[in-house]
């Protein structure tokens, strides 16, 4: 878990390359960096490879959601197995350029996926880049409402429950644990 400046730095600059230059998500900014809106509410996940950031998701529980805000009540439209705990949102997945061969998307999935799931949340929504969709299938997300989004950057609403996680790829990847 995220906890020193040089983490929120670090995850700063890879929301930026990630984000800004990579999804035009955002806008540019000369600082090369890009802080989410909802920074003060995320839990950041990450993963370090010799002491520097290789990978990060934001986890937030505060309504409403990012996805609340486009569809409205994503209750409306989950499925009833996604409805048996309390929802959480994963925000920002992202993986340095340089670690995107290894297993560091995996790694950040599990690491998601023990603290979110041991806090008492029952399923994960996403808006997950239409560039990815098959990456976040197999993690064990499904889509549950139409993209949202510009040409540019789409996005598709998707669930990912406890049940779906143990019978996904990301699943087989259980060594290693988050850190408080």
């Amino acid at each position: 878990i995220a906890r020193t400046e040089k983490e929120f730095e670090a995850i700063a600059r890879l929301n930026y390359e990630t984000f800004v230059e990579e999804i035009p998500q955002h806008e540019p900014d000369p600082s090369g960096m890009r802080v989410d809106a909802f920074h003060h509410e995320n839990v950041y996940v990450i993963v370090l490879k010799d002491q520097e950031l290789a990978g990060m998701v934001a986890f937030r529980a505060a309504r409403p959601f990012s996805l609340d805000l486009k569809l409205g009540q994503v209750e409306e439209y989950l499925p009833k197995d996604a409805l048996g705990g309390l929802l959480c949102e994963v925000r920002l997945m992202a993986v340095d350029k340089a670690h995107r061969n290894g297993r560091v998307f995996y790694y950040l999935a599990r690491a998601l996926s023990d603290y979110a799931y041991e806090n008492g949340y029952g399923a994960a929504l996403i808006s997950g880049t239409v560039r990815e969709q098959k990456l976040y299938n197999q993690l064990g997300f499904e889509p549950f409402a139409d993209p949202v989004g510009t040409e540019e950057a789409k996005f598709i609403p998707m669930v990912l429950t406890r049940d779906r996680f143990d019978q996904s790829v990301a699943s087989r990847f259980k060594q290693k644990r988050y850190y408080l």
